[in-house]
Parts: structure tokens; sequence; C-alpha cells
């Protein structure tokens, strides 16, 4: 696809008479069963409306209703709606779903940065992190515990931190495991920080948010084998510790980016020298907008916004599922198709189900047990005026784990709160199978620098410590202390600061002990 194709299809986006559309009235106070199809006035199956929230009732009238996601306070077990307008992060208290409350919003940082398309949100450590479409804004921090102390009148919050070494960017991702974000389709800055970004906006910009008000820039990688331009830009990406099938890179730190044309996979353990791992293009490639995982990190679905309006061999909705069995030769596995004909955006993984944000015809949830025989088995129309091929209605999910309730932010109906009634999801915390011994496997890489991983494994729950010593015997890193469960766990060991040589990684408890080597060369 052609930038000139791009920006057409960007201003049917931003200027089709959907977003003109007068918003729908709010409904709170009571569920609204789906009966016959039917709930209010939003076609449905297997879905019911808990409440809606108008544009107007979200303060957010004059702007776009985009990204959304969601923060459990679990010292107050309370839900939160993090809902990105055109003008702010609207923040709503769902804990009670039939009866939302508006707690108030975080505007963006400047006039350009306050009336535009796209915000991203993400959580992390209780702490809010947002990117905007718009000039300067740089990445916004917000210290979500703010939030407890609303006093019944809605208000404009102050965000805790900033990170500038960003001008503006289209998505964010981050990979709570590891504490690192990674900034998609972004502008550098002026910042130091961004002086230090040789990738220049393409690919990922990786920003160390361990100390959630620190955040400080840590590396960049882009594939230019891959964009529009050849030059790596990626539109979106998941990041993970890696637990799948491929032996190589299990325990690595890995991103996918989703980059316009491929799906692009990096080895991003080390940030300041990540490696490319794999690239692939797949048939009637549009624009290779965005994925997720499954839980076994086998299968990457991935949506493609635009084949459905600019390849006439597409002629429904679809969803791409890629094969990464082996990371270096990812492989185009098959595509599911919906009975719609629509665009589709932002999708999620949940268990045996997918979420997925297909704009018009709204929030439609797939079966993926078998992945070879997906199925919609439920679907909420949250763009009850038409099922157009065009770009109003749902951009984004998000579900409570807690309460199953879930949260989708369509334009221009606002915020939609729904509970999709057949749909059961177990969590795992950790894989579900448990190791039979106690062992910490060898370090990789090795030799390394500055890092390398090890995995250790637990046959039940219990308090361990994670060292570094050095070949003396001194302690010179502690990676973990304390309870862990059942499972395989990940450390990671950082020696940029030591010297070259060889180094214990020692793991005990009461019961265990277990240990590896590693070689550190400068």
């Amino acid at each position: 696809m052609t930038k000139f194709t791009y920006l057409i299809l960007l201003s049917l986006c931003i200027f089709h008479p959907a977003s003109a559309q007068l918003s729908q009235q709010s409904i709170t106070g009571s569920r609204v069963k789906c009966v016959n199809h039917l709930a209010a006035d939003h076609a449905c199956s297997e879905i019911d409306l808990l409440a809606r929230l108008s544009k107007n009732d979200l303060d957010a009238e004059s702007g776009w209703i985009n990204d959304i996601w969601g923060w459990t306070d679990s010292l107050k077990s309370r839900e939160y709606a993090l809902v990105g307008t055109g003008k702010s992060v609207v923040f709503v208290d769902v804990t009670d779903p039939v009866n939302p409350v508006r707690l108030g919003k975080l505007p963006g940082r400047t006039s350009e940065s306050n009336d535009v398309l796209w915000r991203d949100i993400k959580v992390y450590k209780d702490h809010m992190f947002v990117t905007v479409d718009g000039e300067e804004n740089g990445m916004q921090v917000f210290d979500l515990h703010q939030l407890r102390t609303f006093g019944g009148i809605p208000k404009d919050f102050k965000e805790s931190a900033h990170y500038d070494g960003i001008s503006k960017a289209h998505n964010l991702a981050i990979n709570e495991e590891s504490g690192f974000a990674y900034i998609t389709g972004y502008q550098p800055s002026s910042s130091s920080s961004a002086l230090m970004d040789t990738c220049k906006g393409r690919g990922l910009h990786i920003v160390d948010i361990r100390e959630p008000i620190n955040p400080v820039y840590a590396g960049c990688f882009a594939d230019p084998s891959t964009g529009n331009r050849r030059d790596g830009y990626t539109h979106d990406a998941q990041c993970v510790i890696y637990r799948g099938p491929d032996v190589q890179y299990r325990g690595r730190e890995i991103c996918i980016g989703s980059n316009e044309t491929h799906i692009s996979i990096a080895d991003v353990t080390d940030k300041s020298n990540p490696v490319p791992v794999g690239a692939a293009t797949y048939p009637q490639q549009g624009y290779t907008h965005q994925g997720w995982l499954t839980d076994d990190h086998r299968y990457f679905l991935m949506n493609d916004e635009f084949d459905e309006v600019t390849n006439p061999e597409v002629k429904n909705t679809r969803t791409i599922i890629w094969d990464l069995t082996d990371l270096e030769d990812p492989r185009y596995h098959s595509s599911f198709f919906y009975p719609t004909e629509n665009p589709d955006h932002n999708l999620y993984v949940h268990g045996n189900y997918m979420y997925a944000a297909n704009y018009t015809t709204g929030l439609r949830i797939v079966d993926i047990s078998e992945i070879d025989k997906p199925r919609e088995i439920a679907f909420f129309d949250t763009h009850p005026k038409d099922d157009d091929s065009n770009f109003g209605g749902a951009w984004s999910s998000f579900r409570f784990q807690g309460s199953g309730t879930t949260i989708v932010s369509s334009d221009p109906a606002g915020l939609l709160i729904l509970d999709p009634v057949t749909v059961t999801i177990t969590y795992a915390d950790e894989p579900i199978a448990i190791p039979e011994s106690f062992s910490l496997s060898a370090t990789y890489p090795n030799p390394f620098n500055p890092l390398t991983s090890t995995t250790l494994s637990l046959p039940q729950q219990t308090d361990i410590q994670v060292e570094v010593l050095d070949i003396l015997g001194r302690h010179v890193d502690l990676l973990h202390e304390g309870p862990l469960p059942a499972g395989e766990h990940v450390f990671t060991f950082d020696a940029k600061q030591l010297p070259s040589g060889s180094y214990y990684i020692r793991a005990h408890s009461n019961q265990y002990t277990a240990g590896t080597r590693a070689i550190l060369v400068k």
C-alpha cells in the first residue's frame, strides 16, 4: 500500500460522517439482557449490556473515543476504565458496572495533544502510561492511586511524571513481566534520550519503566526489511518473556511487531543490542495492524486493518493466524473469516477466546480452543446505526480478569460496559505444567554480555532466594527473595556494571539448592 492510499483511508477515518452522528444517550441503573438478539438498540448474541456512557457524559463530546485499558486496584478491590478521547484520558469507576461513575480526566500536555485521533494507554505497577498522536506530548505517567481520593466531583488530574524521549507516538506496548515499555509509530523529540535513538522513529523505542516515575531510555530496534518504506516502521507490538515451543528462545524477551507489511520478531533481551529473529508477510496483505499471542505462545492472531477495503479478494472481515513454532521462520497458518465485511481493529486473547473490536460491527468473541476450527460464539454491535466499511464503531476492548466485565471504546456510542454471559475464562499465573523436580537451567546466552537468563523450576510453592556470586563467592546481585508459586520462573542477570569473569547464580530455600555458572566477556 502506498502512503497516499494510507492517507486517503486515514482521512476517511477522521472525516467519515459517522463522526458527526449524534451521540447515543447513556444507559445505566440495570442490566439490559440480550433478548431476541437485541439489547436496547444494539444487535447482540450472548452478551448483555451492563451500561453505556455517552460521549457527553464522558466529557468527550468534541473528540473521538479511541483506545481503552483498565486498572484493578487490588487494595480496594475496585475496577476502573481508562478511556482515551480526543482531548484526554477519562477515568470511570466500573466496580458497580451498571452504575459507572466518572471520576475525571488526565488532559494532554499541549494544545496539539488535546485534539487528536488517537491515545494509547497501558498500565504497569499501578501507574498509567499514555502516548498521544500529538506534538510534544511525550509519554505521560499517572499514579493511579490518585483515583482513591475521588471526592464526588469529577476533576482534571495532573500527570505524576513525564518521559520526553519522544514527541508523539501512535502506540505503546508494555511487558509487565520485565518492566519495559515499547513505543511504536513514534517521532523522536529533541531531548538527550532521543539523540541516543538510532532508529529515528522507526520500529521500537524502548523505555525502562521499572521505576514508573523515572522512565529511562534503554534502546531501539527496527527491521529494515519490513514496512511500507522498508524502513522497519512498527505500528503496534506485543512483547513477552517467551515460553513457547521454540526451545532456543525460551526465557528470552521477544517482541512481535505488526509492521504494515510484515510481522517482525525481535529478541530484545539485551535492550542495547536487540537482534532480529524473523519476519514474514502473507496473502492479500493490506495493512499489518496489531495482534496477540495465544497463551501457549504457539500462535499469533493478527488483524489487517485495510485488507477488506483495499483488496477485492478479501470479501469478509478476517483474522490472520500465524504459526510461531519456529520464531526464525514464522509461517502463515490460516485465516478466520467473520460473517461481516467491515474492517477490523484491535484484538486480544483471553484463554481460549479472542476478543476482537471490529469497528462498525462491534465486539466479536471467537472460540479458538481448536485453532483450525475457530468459531464466533458471541457479539455486541456497538455501532447500531450501520455496519458500513468505515472506521467508526469499536476501536478496542479490555476484559477485567477478576469480574469478567468487558469494556469497549466505540465512537460515537462512548463507553460500553458488557457481560459476555456464556464465556468462562480460567487464568493461570504461571504455565499450567508443574515441574516434577527443583532445578535451575543453564544460562543463555553463555558466554554473555551484559545480560543472561536462567529458568528456575519449582515443583511446589516455596520461599526462595536467587542470588549471584562472583568467583570468590562474594554476593554481587539479588535476583529474587520471597515466595514463588509452583511453576517455571525466568530470571535475568544484568552484569553491565561488573567486570569480565565467571559468575555463579544460586537458588536456595529451606528444602532446595541449585546453581548454574555464566561467563561474562566484555
